[in-house]
C-alpha cells in the first residue's frame, strides 16, 4: 500500500497531513481489536455509500426514522446487517440517534466494543475524506485489508458510568497500559476509550488537524501550525459544528 501524498494538490499542504493520514490508512488495512481488517475497510466503503442508500434517504425526510421499514442498500459483504445499520444511521442521521436505538443494536447481537470500533473507523475515515473534498481532489483508494484476527483487547479499567452508552475509562489514567492516553481526559476523548487504539488515532488526528490534545485548554493566543491562530480556529470550528448539528 502506497503512502498518502498531497504533493500534487492545488493548494499547499503541510507534510504532517501526508504522514498522519498514511498512518491511519495503514491502521485501516490492519485487524483491529474487535473488527477484522476486511470489516474495517467495509465500514469505510459503507460510509462512502450511505448517502446513496434509498432507505436512508426515505428515513432522513420522515418524521421519525422508525416509521420507514426496509433494508439498507449495501456495497460490501463483510458486515452483518446490524453493522450496516450502525454505519448508515451514524452517517446519514446522527442527530436522531437515541439510547433506545443503541440498546436495540446490543439486543440484536452487536457488542459494545464493535460499536465503538465502528464509530472510530467512521470518524477517522470521514476526516480524511472531507479533507480531500475540501482540497477538491479525489478520495483516496481504500487499502487492501490484511489477513489476521482481531486482538480482542478490552481495557480492565473501562466501566459504565452516567451519561455514557458504553463503558469508558475513568477521567484520570496515570498508570497501566492506557497511561499514554491522558492524565486527565475530557468526555470527548473518553467517548471511545473502550477501544484505546481508537483514542490513540483520535489524538494523532487532533494534533495534525487542530492542536495537540494537551494544549486544548492552554494558551488561546498560540499559532499552532503557523497559520490560523487559536481564536480563528475556534470560530471556524464552531461554525462547522453548528452546521453539522454537533452536540457540543
Amino acid at each position: 500500500m502506497g503512502a498518502i501524498s498531497y504533493r500534487n494538490a492545488a493548494y499547499p499542504v503541510r507534510p504532517a497531513f501526508d504522514a498522519c493520514h498514511s498512518r491511519f490508512w495503514d491502521r485501516l488495512a490492519s485487524p483491529g481489536c474487535w473488527l477484522t481488517a476486511a470489516q474495517k475497510v467495509a465500514v469505510a466503503m459503507e460510509l462512502r455509500h450511505a448517502n446513496d442508500c434509498e432507505l436512508c434517504r426515505a428515513r432522513k425526510v420522515s418524521l421519525s426514522p422508525y416509521q420507514v421499514p426496509g433494508t439498507h442498500d449495501t456495497v460490501s459483504d463483510d458486515l452483518t446487517e446490524i453493522m450496516v445499520e450502525v454505519v448508515h444511521r451514524i452517517v446519514t442521521d446522527p442527530a436522531r440517534l437515541t439510547r433506545t436505538w443503541f440498546d436495540g443494536l446490543i439486543a440484536q447481537g452487536l457488542t459494545e466494543e464493535e460499536y465503538v470500533e465502528i464509530l472510530g473507523t467512521l470518524v477517522h475515515t470521514l476526516v480524511i475524506d472531507e479533507f480531500c473534498r475540501g482540497l477538491g481532489i479525489q478520495l483516496h483508494d481504500l487499502p487492501v485489508p490484511r489477513a489476521g484476527e482481531p486482538s480482542g483487547y478490552r481495557p480492565e479499567m473501562a466501566t459504565s458510568g452516567p451519561g455514557a452508552w458504553v463503558p469508558v475509562l475513568p477521567p484520570v489514567v496515570e498508570q497501566g497500559p492506557e497511561a499514554d492516553l491522558w492524565q486527565r481526559g475530557a468526555n470527548i476523548a473518553r467517548a471511545m476509550s473502550l477501544v484505546p487504539d481508537e483514542v490513540r488515532t483520535l489524538m494523532d488526528t487532533i494534533a495534525c488537524h487542530y492542536i495537540p490534545y494537551q494544549s486544548v485548554m492552554g494558551d488561546w493566543t498560540i499559532f499552532p501550525n503557523g497559520g490560523l491562530n487559536r481564536i480563528q480556529m475556534e470560530v471556524v470550528a464552531a461554525r462547522v459544528s453548528s452546521h453539522n448539528e454537533c452536540f457540543y
